[in-house]
C-alpha cells in the first residue's frame, strides 16, 4: 500500500492511517528528505527487530538510530551533556547523526551493544516532523538495503514502492528524493568526533 504525502496541507486522515500502522507495529518506507528510509514505532521492540532482519543488521555490532521530534524528545532517549547539545541545538534539524549513550526508555534492543549508543537524528523534513508530532514517539529508521542498480531505487518512491513494497506494511509517497548521505558525529568521548562526513556541516 502507498499513501501519498506532501510538504504542507496534508489529509488528517492519511496522517492518522499512518500512525495506526506504526503504533500497530508495522513498518514503512518513508521520505528523509534525501532518500528513502525504513521506519517503525521506536518502542515496539518486535517492530524494530523486524527492520534489523530486513536489513541484515546485527544489533550488538551495529547501533541503532532514532528520530525525534525536538531536543525535548532527543533528552527523553539519549544522555547529553551541556556542550553536545548546544553543538546539537546548532546543526539540527539537519542531515545529521549523532551518536550518543542510549537512556533505558528505549527498547533492550537498542542496549544489546555494550556501550549502548544509540543514532539520533533530526532530518530537515516538514513531512517527518508532522508524523513525529502526531505519533508522539520517536521514529527508529534504517537505510534502505542497497540496490545493485543505483541510487534511483532509493529515491524514486514508484522504485522504491515496486522494488521494497513487499516487506513493508506501507510506503509514503513524499515525492522524488535525491542522493545524499548523513554526517555521523560519535559524541561517547570526551570530545565529538566526525567518523564519517556526509551531507552535513559542523557549525
Amino acid at each position: 500500500m502507498m499513501i501519498k504525502l506532501y510538504e504542507k496541507n496534508n489529509d488528517p486522515r492519511r496522517l492518522d492511517r499512518i500512525v495506526a500502522v506504526l503504533n500497530d507495529g508495522g513498518v514503512v518506507i518513508y521520505p528523509t528528505g534525501t532518500t528513502y528510509a525504513l521506519g517503525c514505532h521506536a518502542l515496539k521492540e518486535r517492530a524494530v527487530e523486524r527492520i534489523c532482519r530486513i536489513r541484515n543488521i546485527d544489533p550488538v555490532r551495529h547501533p541503532l538510530s532514532v528520530i525525534c521530534y525536538d531536543m525535548s524528545a532527543v533528552s527523553e532517549y539519549a544522555r547529553i551533556s551541556t556542550a553536545v547539545y548546544k553543538m546539537m541545538r546548532r546543526n539540527l534539524p539537519g542531515p545529521f547523526t549523532f551518536v550518543l549513550p542510549g537512556l533505558s526508555r528505549l527498547p533492550r534492543i537498542f542496549r544489546n551493544r555494550r556501550g549502548a549508543e544509540v543514532g539520533i537524528r533530526m532530518p530537515d523534513s516538514t513531512i517527518v516532523r508532522e508524523l513525529l508530532e502526531r505519533l508522539g514517539a520517536p521514529l527508529m529508521t534504517a537505510s534502505l538495503p542497497e540496490n545493485e542498480d543505483g541510487s534511483e531505487y532509493q529515491t524514486d518512491p514508484e522504485l522504491v514502492e515496486e522494488t521494497f513494497g513487499r516487506l513493508v506494511d506501507l510506503v509514503i509517497d513524499g515525492g522524488p528524493g535525491r542522493p545524499g548521505m548523513t554526517t555521523i558525529v560519535d559524541c561517547t568521548g570526551e570530545i565529538p568526533e566526525i567518523v564519517r562526513q556526509g551531507d552535513g556541516e559542523l557549525i
